[in-house]
Protein backbone atom coordinates (compact mmCIF):
# COMPACT_ATOMS: atom_id res chain seq x y z
CA UNK A 1 0.00 0.00 0.00
CA UNK A 2 1.39 3.35 -0.43
CA UNK A 3 0.80 6.55 1.57
CA UNK A 4 1.73 9.92 2.80
CA UNK A 5 3.19 10.41 6.21
CA UNK A 6 1.10 13.68 7.98
CA UNK A 7 2.09 13.37 11.03
CA UNK A 8 5.45 12.39 12.80
CA UNK A 9 6.10 12.23 16.66
CA UNK A 10 9.96 10.61 16.37
CA UNK A 11 8.98 6.73 16.90
CA UNK A 12 5.19 7.06 15.65
CA UNK A 13 3.93 8.61 12.65
CA UNK A 14 0.17 8.51 10.92
CA UNK A 15 0.27 7.73 6.73
CA UNK A 16 -2.60 8.68 4.50
CA UNK A 17 -3.62 6.31 2.42
CA UNK A 18 -3.40 7.70 -0.93
CA UNK A 19 -6.34 5.26 -2.85
CA UNK A 20 -8.78 5.74 0.33
CA UNK A 21 -7.92 8.31 2.07
CA UNK A 22 -7.85 6.99 5.32
CA UNK A 23 -5.02 7.41 8.03
CA UNK A 24 -2.92 4.59 9.66
CA UNK A 25 -0.67 4.67 12.57
CA UNK A 26 2.43 3.31 11.62
CA UNK A 27 5.89 2.71 12.65
CA UNK A 28 8.95 1.76 10.99
CA UNK A 29 10.22 -1.99 9.84
CA UNK A 30 13.91 -2.45 9.03
CA UNK A 31 16.77 -0.34 8.46
CA UNK A 32 16.47 2.49 7.23
CA UNK A 33 19.21 4.05 4.79
CA UNK A 34 19.14 7.54 5.70
CA UNK A 35 19.37 10.44 3.00
CA UNK A 36 22.61 11.55 4.54
CA UNK A 37 25.04 9.51 6.90
CA UNK A 38 24.48 12.56 9.84
CA UNK A 39 20.69 13.20 9.82
CA UNK A 40 18.87 11.93 13.14
CA UNK A 41 15.43 10.98 11.41
CA UNK A 42 14.54 8.24 8.51
CA UNK A 43 11.41 9.88 8.12
CA UNK A 44 9.52 13.48 7.60
CA UNK A 45 5.89 14.34 7.19
CA UNK A 46 5.68 15.07 3.29
CA UNK A 47 7.52 11.61 2.71
CA UNK A 48 5.84 8.95 0.69
CA UNK A 49 5.87 5.81 1.82
CA UNK A 50 4.85 2.27 1.23
CA UNK A 51 3.32 -0.28 4.12
CA UNK A 52 1.54 -3.27 4.98
CA UNK A 53 -1.46 -3.70 7.76
CA UNK A 54 -0.93 -6.27 10.34
CA UNK A 55 -3.64 -6.58 13.22
CA UNK A 56 -5.15 -3.84 14.92
CA UNK A 57 -4.74 -1.97 11.59
CA UNK A 58 -1.37 -0.97 12.52
CA UNK A 59 1.09 -0.40 9.27
CA UNK A 60 4.12 -1.24 9.30
CA UNK A 61 6.48 1.25 6.74
CA UNK A 62 8.29 -0.80 4.44
CA UNK A 63 10.20 1.56 1.96
CA UNK A 64 10.42 5.18 1.68
CA UNK A 65 10.10 7.06 -1.81
CA UNK A 66 13.06 9.18 -3.16
CA UNK A 67 12.50 12.81 -2.09
CA UNK A 68 12.18 15.56 -4.52
CA UNK A 69 13.68 18.01 -1.91
CA UNK A 70 13.62 18.75 2.00
CA UNK A 71 14.84 21.13 4.50
CA UNK A 72 16.63 20.54 7.85
CA UNK A 73 17.28 21.94 11.04
CA UNK A 74 20.40 22.01 13.34
CA UNK A 75 19.87 19.06 15.40
CA UNK A 76 19.29 19.76 19.63
CA UNK A 77 21.39 16.29 19.88
CA UNK A 78 24.83 17.38 19.71
CA UNK A 79 25.80 14.16 18.97
CA UNK A 80 23.94 14.08 15.23
CA UNK A 81 24.24 16.86 12.83
CA UNK A 82 21.08 17.58 11.67
CA UNK A 83 16.93 16.43 11.69
CA UNK A 84 14.59 16.56 8.49
CA UNK A 85 12.02 19.28 8.83
CA UNK A 86 9.62 18.40 5.83
CA UNK A 87 10.31 16.94 2.45
CA UNK A 88 8.43 17.11 -1.29
CA UNK A 89 7.92 20.78 -0.54
CA UNK A 90 6.30 23.04 -3.41
CA UNK A 91 6.49 26.60 -1.68
CA UNK A 92 8.64 26.76 1.54
CA UNK A 93 6.97 30.19 3.49
CA UNK A 94 9.26 32.14 6.16
CA UNK A 95 7.15 34.27 8.34
CA UNK A 96 9.26 37.48 9.03
CA UNK A 97 8.06 40.14 11.69
CA UNK A 98 9.78 43.22 11.99
CA UNK A 99 8.86 42.87 16.08
CA UNK A 100 7.08 40.67 18.58
CA UNK A 101 9.23 38.83 17.86
CA UNK A 102 12.08 40.62 15.82
CA UNK A 103 13.37 38.45 12.90
CA UNK A 104 17.06 38.05 12.30
CA UNK A 105 18.17 38.90 8.53
CA UNK A 106 20.45 36.57 9.27
CA UNK A 107 17.66 33.73 9.96
CA UNK A 108 15.83 34.75 7.20
CA UNK A 109 19.11 34.46 4.66
CA UNK A 110 19.93 31.18 6.22
CA UNK A 111 16.45 30.13 4.82
CA UNK A 112 16.99 31.55 1.36
CA UNK A 113 20.31 29.60 0.85
CA UNK A 114 19.11 26.42 2.62
CA UNK A 115 16.30 26.97 -0.36
CA UNK A 116 18.49 27.29 -2.77
CA UNK A 117 20.32 24.03 -1.63
CA UNK A 118 17.73 22.01 -1.72
CA UNK A 119 15.83 23.29 -4.59
CA UNK A 120 12.51 24.60 -2.99
CA UNK A 121 10.55 27.72 -3.94
CA UNK A 122 10.65 30.47 -0.81
CA UNK A 123 8.25 33.45 -0.30
CA UNK A 124 8.53 35.54 2.34
CA UNK A 125 5.82 36.88 4.47
CA UNK A 126 5.88 39.98 6.34
CA UNK A 127 3.79 39.09 9.19
CA UNK A 128 1.93 41.15 11.68
CA UNK A 129 1.72 44.67 9.46
CA UNK A 130 -0.91 45.40 11.33
CA UNK A 131 0.69 46.21 14.56
CA UNK A 132 3.65 48.84 12.43
CA UNK A 133 3.78 52.02 12.31
CA UNK A 134 4.50 54.24 9.45
CA UNK A 135 7.68 54.18 9.48
CA UNK A 136 8.55 50.11 10.16
CA UNK A 137 6.00 50.09 7.11
CA UNK A 138 8.67 51.86 5.45
CA UNK A 139 11.23 49.58 6.36
CA UNK A 140 9.57 46.30 5.78
CA UNK A 141 8.83 47.72 1.73
CA UNK A 142 12.56 48.60 1.54
CA UNK A 143 13.32 44.98 2.94
CA UNK A 144 10.86 43.71 0.00
CA UNK A 145 12.58 45.71 -2.51
CA UNK A 146 16.11 44.44 -1.95
CA UNK A 147 14.79 41.07 -1.69
CA UNK A 148 12.53 41.56 -5.07
CA UNK A 149 15.68 42.59 -6.69
CA UNK A 150 17.35 39.46 -6.01
CA UNK A 151 14.44 37.39 -6.88
CA UNK A 152 12.98 36.52 -4.03
CA UNK A 153 9.10 36.97 -3.44
CA UNK A 154 7.11 38.68 -0.85
CA UNK A 155 3.71 39.44 0.62
CA UNK A 156 2.47 41.36 3.49
CA UNK A 157 0.05 39.80 5.79
CA UNK A 158 -1.63 40.08 8.67
CA UNK A 159 -3.80 36.84 10.34
CA UNK A 160 -6.11 39.46 12.41
CA UNK A 161 -7.02 42.40 9.69
CA UNK A 162 -6.99 39.89 6.77
CA UNK A 163 -4.01 41.71 4.98
CA UNK A 164 -3.63 39.89 1.60
CA UNK A 165 -5.10 36.64 2.95
CA UNK A 166 -6.84 35.90 -0.15
CA UNK A 167 -3.65 36.47 -2.49
CA UNK A 168 -1.91 34.16 -0.08
CA UNK A 169 -4.54 31.73 -0.56
CA UNK A 170 -4.05 31.85 -4.42
CA UNK A 171 -0.31 30.95 -3.81
CA UNK A 172 -0.94 28.05 -1.59
CA UNK A 173 -3.40 26.62 -3.76
CA UNK A 174 -2.92 22.97 -4.42
CA UNK A 175 0.39 23.27 -2.97
CA UNK A 176 2.38 21.29 -0.37
CA UNK A 177 3.15 24.16 1.49
CA UNK A 178 5.40 24.73 4.80
CA UNK A 179 5.26 27.63 7.39
CA UNK A 180 9.01 28.38 9.19
CA UNK A 181 10.11 31.38 11.18
CA UNK A 182 10.90 32.16 15.19
CA UNK A 183 8.64 30.86 17.77
CA UNK A 184 5.65 33.60 18.53
CA UNK A 185 5.60 34.48 14.72
CA UNK A 186 2.09 33.52 14.29
CA UNK A 187 2.65 30.66 12.24
CA UNK A 188 -0.28 28.75 14.03
CA UNK A 189 -2.34 32.01 14.31
CA UNK A 190 -2.03 32.10 10.38
CA UNK A 191 -2.78 28.12 9.53
CA UNK A 192 -5.83 28.94 12.01
CA UNK A 193 -6.58 32.46 9.54
CA UNK A 194 -6.40 30.67 6.60
CA UNK A 195 -8.47 27.39 7.58
CA UNK A 196 -11.12 28.39 10.08
CA UNK A 197 -11.77 25.18 12.69
CA UNK A 198 -8.44 24.47 12.77
CA UNK A 199 -7.91 25.65 16.44
CA UNK A 200 -4.27 25.27 16.06
CA UNK A 201 -2.64 26.16 19.87
CA UNK A 202 -1.24 29.51 19.95
CA UNK A 203 0.73 31.70 22.23
CA UNK A 204 1.42 34.82 23.84
CA UNK A 205 4.43 36.64 23.20
CA UNK A 206 6.88 36.30 26.26
CA UNK A 207 7.16 40.00 27.97
CA UNK A 208 10.18 39.30 29.28
CA UNK A 209 12.72 38.40 26.20
CA UNK A 210 10.25 39.00 23.52
CA UNK A 211 10.35 35.57 22.16
CA UNK A 212 7.80 33.35 21.55
CA UNK A 213 6.72 29.71 23.46
CA UNK A 214 7.09 26.69 21.43
CA UNK A 215 3.55 25.60 21.03
CA UNK A 216 3.72 23.24 17.91
CA UNK A 217 6.24 19.91 19.66
CA UNK A 218 6.12 17.83 16.33
CA UNK A 219 5.42 18.11 12.80
CA UNK A 220 2.11 17.61 11.26
CA UNK A 221 -0.27 17.95 7.60
CA UNK A 222 -3.33 20.12 7.68
CA UNK A 223 -5.20 20.06 4.26
CA UNK A 224 -7.10 23.67 3.39
CA UNK A 225 -10.18 23.53 2.11
CA UNK A 226 -9.38 25.52 -1.11
CA UNK A 227 -6.56 22.69 -1.73
CA UNK A 228 -3.91 21.67 -0.84
CA UNK A 229 -1.83 21.13 2.42
CA UNK A 230 0.69 22.78 4.89
CA UNK A 231 3.15 21.47 6.91
CA UNK A 232 3.14 22.81 10.53
CA UNK A 233 6.58 22.46 12.31
CA UNK A 234 7.91 23.24 15.56
CA UNK A 235 9.51 26.87 15.66
CA UNK A 236 12.77 26.14 13.90
CA UNK A 237 15.80 28.11 15.66
CA UNK A 238 18.54 27.38 13.20
CA UNK A 239 18.69 26.01 9.32
CA UNK A 240 21.28 23.76 8.33
CA UNK A 241 23.19 22.58 4.92
CA UNK A 242 25.16 19.10 5.94
CA UNK A 243 27.67 17.64 2.92
CA UNK A 244 28.06 21.13 1.17
CA UNK A 245 31.64 22.10 0.76
CA UNK A 246 32.41 25.47 1.35
CA UNK A 247 33.37 26.38 -2.50
CA UNK A 248 29.03 25.24 -3.31
CA UNK A 249 27.99 28.29 -1.17
CA UNK A 250 28.38 31.25 -2.83
CA UNK A 251 25.77 29.31 -5.20
CA UNK A 252 23.50 29.75 -3.18
CA UNK A 253 23.11 33.51 -2.65
CA UNK A 254 22.35 34.31 -6.41
CA UNK A 255 23.35 38.47 -6.08
CA UNK A 256 26.97 36.64 -5.37
CA UNK A 257 26.97 34.69 -7.64
CA UNK A 258 26.23 37.06 -10.33
CA UNK A 259 28.54 39.03 -9.36
CA UNK A 260 31.58 36.35 -9.47
CA UNK A 261 31.67 36.90 -13.17
CA UNK A 262 33.27 40.04 -12.79
CA UNK A 263 35.96 39.05 -9.90
CA UNK A 264 39.91 38.85 -11.11
CA UNK A 265 40.07 34.99 -10.42
CA UNK A 266 37.64 32.06 -11.10
CA UNK A 267 37.99 30.57 -8.02
CA UNK A 268 37.64 33.77 -5.73
CA UNK A 269 35.82 32.89 -2.46
CA UNK A 270 35.26 36.59 -2.10
CA UNK A 271 37.05 36.68 1.05
CA UNK A 272 40.21 39.14 0.76
CA UNK A 273 41.16 38.42 -2.86
CA UNK A 274 42.27 41.18 -4.83
CA UNK A 275 39.76 42.58 -7.51
CA UNK A 276 36.98 40.62 -5.79
CA UNK A 277 33.88 41.91 -7.60
CA UNK A 278 31.36 40.96 -4.14
CA UNK A 279 33.71 42.81 -1.81
CA UNK A 280 33.10 46.01 -4.22
CA UNK A 281 29.91 45.36 -4.49
CA UNK A 282 29.71 45.83 -0.70
CA UNK A 283 31.11 49.65 -0.87
CA UNK A 284 28.56 50.30 -3.68
CA UNK A 285 25.63 48.68 -2.00
CA UNK A 286 24.89 46.17 -4.53
CA UNK A 287 25.67 43.52 -2.14
CA UNK A 288 23.99 43.70 1.58
CA UNK A 289 25.78 43.66 4.35
CA UNK A 290 23.62 41.24 6.09
CA UNK A 291 23.85 38.96 3.59
CA UNK A 292 27.33 38.69 3.14
CA UNK A 293 27.60 37.99 6.74
CA UNK A 294 25.23 35.19 6.39
CA UNK A 295 27.48 33.96 3.87
CA UNK A 296 30.56 33.99 5.43
CA UNK A 297 29.04 32.25 8.18
CA UNK A 298 27.96 29.64 5.99
CA UNK A 299 31.14 29.66 4.54
CA UNK A 300 33.25 28.89 7.92
CA UNK A 301 30.52 26.45 9.10
CA UNK A 302 31.07 24.28 5.77
CA UNK A 303 34.51 23.74 6.66
CA UNK A 304 34.44 23.47 10.37
CA UNK A 305 32.34 20.63 8.86
CA UNK A 306 34.64 18.86 6.26
CA UNK A 307 37.17 18.96 9.50
CA UNK A 308 35.58 16.65 11.34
Amino acid sequence: MKGKIIKSTGSWYQVLEMETGRIFEARIRGKFKLIKTRLTNPLAVGDFVEFQLEQDDIAWITKIDPRTNYLIRKSVNLSKEAHIIASNIDLACFIFTLKHPETSLGFLDRFLACCEAYNISPLILFNKMDVLNDEEIETVKDMEFLYHEIGYGSLEISSYSGLHLSQLKELLQDKTSVFFGHSGCGKSTLVNALQPGLNLKTSEISDTHLKGKHTTTFAQMHFWDFGGNVIDTPGVREFAMIDIDKEEVQHYFPEIFKKREECKYHNCLHINEPKCAVIEGLETGDIQYSRYSTYIKLMEEAEEAAQK
